[in-house]
């Protein structure tokens, strides 16, 4: 008949360390105490493993160089960008540069012809044989201040404006000196300006339809003659027109005669503009046969007298 009873191992002794502390006997015994009775210690099947301890983890070796190192970083995208953009606008530049160079040297350019547009008391052709020292240079070579040096012989021109057509032509616009008054010189009338510049010469004074300033210059003194050319560059074309001529006793009492014989009162020559135009208007009013008027004072402009 077989045995019951249950065959029973022996647990594997373990080794106590000598540094073992005590707590592992106690924990021991208290394991006996609490088995079940009958049972010994060695009916208990006990098995042990070893958890090895987690190692630390490997760290890559580095070598050290024997020598210096330089590490070679990536150039930033934005540099790169930057250096492309540069070059980029270098070409651009240079070839801008090559072609304005060969516009300004090329002959193609060369001025060849001179338009003159604007003249009226001085000739078209006087304008062109004082600028023909100009042919044949490159247009973009000439300016504005090398044809007013050429020009400033002739005293009619005030002001110019250029302008280069290529390939081979410069048109220049002539802004001349207006003339606002004939002062007589013996035989001859000089037209003037309001700076008294002479323009042109005449034997009859009808023809230009300008009023005479007394005595001129010489007669009345620069300041009178100023005063008085100030106020008659004030006025519109047709005004002047039907002026006969102008006096001044002093800069503050400058008179104007009219063809009919009427006096016009004008004063000195502040506020020439709004004289003028209430001038205007008083000699578009409606004129009564019975009362005619023989003055114009406008020498107070916004409270004019007619008498």
């Amino acid at each position: 008949m077989p045995s019951s009873r249950r065959p029973t191992y022996a647990p594997p002794k373990r080794s106590v360390r000598p540094d073992a502390p005590a707590a592992d006997n106690t924990e021991t015994a208290a394991r006996a105490a609490t088995s079940p009775k009958g049972t010994s210690g060695s009916d208990v099947i006990t098995a042990s493993r070893s958890i090895p301890e987690p190692s630390a983890p490997k760290q890559a070796k580095v070598e050290k160089p024997s020598g210096a190192t330089v590490l070679a970083f990536p150039e930033p995208k934005g540099r790169r960008r930057r250096k492309k953009v540069l070059l980029a606008a270098g070409t651009v530049l240079a070839l801008v540069a090559g072609l304005l160079a060969a516009a300004i040297y090329s002959p193609v350019l060369a001025l060849q012809t001179i338009a003159v547009t604007g003249t009226h008391y001085v000739a078209p052709a006087q304008v062109q044989a004082a600028l023909e020292p100009l042919r044949g240079k490159p247009l973009p070579q000439i300016s504005d201040d090398d044809v007013r040096g050429l020009l400033g012989s002739l005293v009619q021109v005030k002001s110019i404006s250029v302008e280069a057509r290529p390939p081979s032509t410069l048109a220049v616009a002539v802004h001349e000196r207006v003339p606002v008054a004939l002062v007589k010189q013996g035989e001859q009338y000089q037209l003037v300006d309001v700076d008294g510049v002479q323009l042109a010469t005449t034997d009859d004074p009808a023809s230009a339809s300008l009023p005479v300033i007394d005595g001129g210059a010489g007669a009345i003194g620069q300041d009178l003659f100023r005063a008085t050319a100030a106020v008659l560059g004030a006025l519109p074309a047709d005004i002047l027109a039907k002026l006969s001529n102008a006096s001044a006793q002093s800069v503050d009492a400058v008179e104007l005669k009219l063809v009919d014989g009427q006096t016009i009162v004008w004063g000195n020559a502040s506020e020439k503009e709004l004289k003028a135009k209430v001038l205007a208007a008083l000699l578009k009013a409606p004129v009564d046969p019975k009362n005619p008027v023989r003055v114009y004072d406008v020498s107070v402009p916004r409270h004019p007298v007619t008498r």
